[in-house]
Order: structure tokens, then C-alpha cells, then sequence
């Protein structure tokens, strides 16, 4: 038996780069994704989580994975998210509740079918933002779901007081990830900008914010906590 990571969004980006740092370190991974993660030894389960249908399946993949490492530690990693560009005063409800759904509503669902799995040292990761503590203009609903996150992260921390699991929230800042390019699109000029606006001058790798998760998990001490993660963020 062995240590499991459950992760959503491991098909690509830090998601991706977080699934292979655990089968790294001998860990059992299921990956929650549409597309497969294409890391060797993860498990993949296709679903989507703004979809209604999704639970029943999950609870089957968790009896059929994580249910065998009882007695080992478990890691959920919340790292799936719809970046959308909208704006607060034209924000209709569909946009904001697809955007909620898959940022904050399965978050939560997944925490309590996992739950049963959760033993001595396991942990509730969640994959924030820079935007987690402030706002943009555009990101309306992605600004409001990653502050959504943090609250849920912190009644995670009150909840499982007394249980010897733990949770923290990770803040990424400007990470070269496909949500990241796919935002900037073919604009060379717009992503020399947002490269400069961490004090090293550079984006980051998702393998290091990778490397931040598995401390995470690792390290209960950091239970509650909302570390930012971004290189020195350049305030202007």
C-alpha cells in the first residue's frame, strides 16, 4: 500500500506537473480531469466537474483506489478552474454559477467523498491565485471563486480541527502554464509585461509550484495558511 494523491486538473499545467512530482516520490495518483494527464502510473478518471453527473463515478474510483491505502496518507489537491474574462456589473448568473460550480462547488463536494479516505497526515490542498486577496479588471467570477476558496480553505482548517489532517491554500502568481498562454494568446509584447511583473523578471515553472504543493502536503504545520507563491510579486 501506498501514500494517494487525488488531483483535479492534472492533464495539464501545474496539475500535471503536480501528478508526476508525487509518482516521483512513490505516491499512487488519481487524476480527476476531462483529458487523460499523460503521466505514467496516474490513474485517470474523465470527468467534468461543471457537470452534474460526475459524483457517482468518483465515489467508484475512490473505493477502487484510495479506498485500498487506508492507514496511509491522502492528498486532495483542488488545482481545476474556468478562467473566464467578464466584468461584475454585466455578470450574468449562468457565467457566474459555471464558473462557481467547477472553482468552488466540486471543491467542496469532492472534500466530503474523500473524507472517509482521510487518515492520520493526509491533506486538503487548495490551488489559489494572486487575484485569492485582490482583483483585476475582466475576471469578475474567477477574482470571486478564488476568494471563495480561501473561505473554504480556512472552515476546512476549523472543521478538521482535532483530526490530525491538514489543509493550506497555495496562491500561484503568474505561472507559464496553456490557461496562462491561452489568456495572453499571441501577444509577445503582453506577456514581456506580465514576465516583469515578478522581481525575478521571469514566470514561473508549474514543477515549482509543484515543488510548493508537495511541501504542503508533506508539512502539516502549514495547516490554515494562505501561502503566495509568485516570485515577489511587483506592486505598481
Amino acid at each position: 500500500m501506498t501514500d494517494h494523491a487525488i488531483i483535479t486538473g492534472a492533464s495539464r499545467g501545474i496539475g500535471q506537473a503536480l501528478a508526476a512530482r508525487f509518482r516521483k516520490e512513490g505516491w499512487g495518483v488519481l487524476s480527476l480531469a476531462r483529458q487523460p494527464s499523460h503521466v505514467p502510473g496516474v490513474v485517470d478518471l474523465g470527468v467534468d466537474l461543471g457537470s452534474g453527473d460526475w459524483e457517482p463515478r468518483v465515489e467508484a474510483a475512490l473505493r477502487d483506489t484510495v479506498g485500498q491505502a487506508r492507514g496511509h496518507r491522502v492528498s486532495l489537491v483542488h488545482n481545476a478552474a474556468i478562467y473566464d474574462h467578464d466584468d461584475a456589473l454585466a455578470l450574468t448568473a449562468a457565467q457566474l454559477r459555471r464558473v462557481l460550480e467547477v472553482n468552488v462547488v466540486a471543491p467542496a463536494v469532492l472534500n466530503r467523498l474523500t473524507r472517509p479516505y482521510l487518515g492520520d497526515g493526509s491533506s486538503i490542498l487548495y490551488v489559489g491565485s494572486t487575484l485569492s486577496e485582490k482583483a483585476v479588471k475582466g475576471n469578475a467570477s474567477y477574482v470571486t471563486s478564488k476568494h471563495a476558496l480561501v473561505g473554504l480553505m480556512r472552515s476546512t482548517c476549523q472543521d478538521l480541527a482535532g483530526t490530525r489532517i491538514h489543509t493550506a491554500c497555495v496562491c500561484p502568481g503568474f505561472t507559464d502554464t496553456e490557461m496562462l498562454r491561452e489568456h495572453l494568446g499571441d501577444d509577445a509584447k503582453r506577456a514581456a509585461v506580465i514576465s516583469a511583473k515578478s522581481t525575478f523578471g521571469r514566470l514561473i515553472t508549474p514543477d515549482e509550484i509543484a515543488n510548493v504543493l508537495y511541501f504542503c502536503a508533506t508539512t502539516p504545520t502549514v495547516n490554515g495558511a494562505v501561502l503566495h507563491a509568485n516570485l515577489g510579486q511587483v506592486e505598481t
